[in-house]
């Protein structure tokens, strides 16, 4: 099957008007050919992109990661697919081993039977419990541990090396080592944490090549202790995270870490929590109490948790921000989609990977989502 008349984001992170095709077996088959069959769908202009790969997200509708729940996974991964959120690594929380035991088993499972309704599981973020207890956020403080290999080592081979992200905090003890190793199985990230710029830089040589939710529960930038993001924005091989809600990093510090990153190293996420999708009310994060108020989660002392939003509207509120549209969506589909090694599969609109699409139109207001070439109702 052929789409004419497209404005295709194309794998140069450009728009061209013009055609591609999908195959009978759900993938990208040709895409700007020279010759379209006459039969082709036309899409009167319509803009095509990449279905979006969110990295970072703990829940919506009431589901979260965590629970360990196949279920309430499903519940998550069908409403991400009908927002254009064809792939996702959902998040862990600070929590207890074999409570992040279950959860990883019941991502395994939805990765190995990708029902054709949810969007597809390709990893899982490790989001702590390697983490300072200056800088926990959210995290539960209960339950947070020094770096641990073998804990780590035990849990990737429980769920068949699913886990693509890894957390740390690079002032604690035994980072190196970890930083080191794990980088060997996964992706490793600096994040809730309050070192200094020594301490990152140390864990950015090491190995680490990821920043989570950039400003975020870290150190901040001072001009006489730069701390943690300046060590990653000097490392070429270092991709920065922002949640893209335009609240919990607001739209001028956005546009300012754009321009210092450059776009081929910013990844755009969600952070949501099971609140996302649901009315005001308290929830549940990692066995604390969330109250949704207004355009955020917060614990019981005011303390900022995740999103409330989902990684399209993220998406848009970035391009209102004042972020080109070409460099929003390359940081919402291809840079996340490398940053847990799937950019093979996912990403990009582009020969021989999933027909996972959007056709949008009304300047992104309106959208169809496809899933394997297959219009999602």
């Amino acid at each position: 099957m052929f789409y004419k008349n497209a404005r295709i984001y194309a794998p140069d992170h450009t728009f061209h008007l013009g055609a591609f095709e999908v195959t009978p077996d759900g993938l990208f088959g040709a895409v700007l050919p020279e010759n379209v069959p006459a039969d082709a769908i036309d899409l009167q202009g319509a803009t095509v992109i990449p279905g979006l790969v969110d990295v970072h997200i703990h829940g919506c509708m009431g589901a979260d990661f965590s629970d360990g729940d196949y279920e309430g996974l499903q519940v998550m991964a069908r409403h991400l697919l009908k927002e254009g959120i064809t792939s996702f690594a959902p998040a862990s929380m600070t929590l207890p081993y074999d409570v992040l035991e279950k959860a990883f088993a019941t991502g395994r499972k939805l990765a190995d039977e990708s029902p054709a309704d949810c969007a597809r599981l390709m990893g899982i973020h490790m989001e702590g419990p390697y983490f300072s207890e200056k800088k926990k956020g959210a995290q539960n403080g209960a339950y947070l541990k020094n770096p641990d290999i073998e804990g780590f080592r035990k849990l990737q081979e429980g769920c068949g090396g699913l886990v693509r992200i890894v957390d740390v905090a690079p002032e604690l003890p035994g980072t190196e080592e970890f930083v080191k190793e794990a980088s060997k199985l996964c992706t490793v990230s600096v994040a809730h944490t309050d070192s200094d710029y020594e301490h990152a830089k140390m864990a950015f040589d090491c190995g680490a090549t990821h920043l989570t939710h950039t400003f975020n529960a870290m150190s901040p930038i001072a001009h006489r202790a730069p701390g943690v993001i300046p060590a990653a924005a000097e490392n070429k091989a270092v991709r920065a995270e922002l949640i893209g809600d335009a609240f919990h990093v607001m739209p001028p510090v956005v546009r300012l870490i754009f321009s210092v990153f450059g776009a081929e190293r910013m990844i755009i996420v969600s952070d949501a929590l099971r609140c996302c999708g649901m009315p005001k009310g308290q929830y549940e994060l990692g066995g604390q109490i969330v109250v949704l108020e207004d355009v955020v989660g917060r614990l019981l002392d005011g303390t900022v948790a995740g999103s409330i939003t989902n990684l399209y509207a993220c998406m848009q509120r970035m391009m209102d921000a004042g972020i080109p549209e070409e460099d929003v969506i390359r940081a919402c589909t291809h840079n996340p989609a490398c940053a847990i090694a799937a950019d093979s599969k996912i990403g990009a609109i582009e020969e021989g990977k999933f027909a996972d699409f959007i056709i949008c139109t009304d300047n992104y207001a309106t959208k169809r989502v496809f899933r394997g070439g297959k219009e999602v109702q």
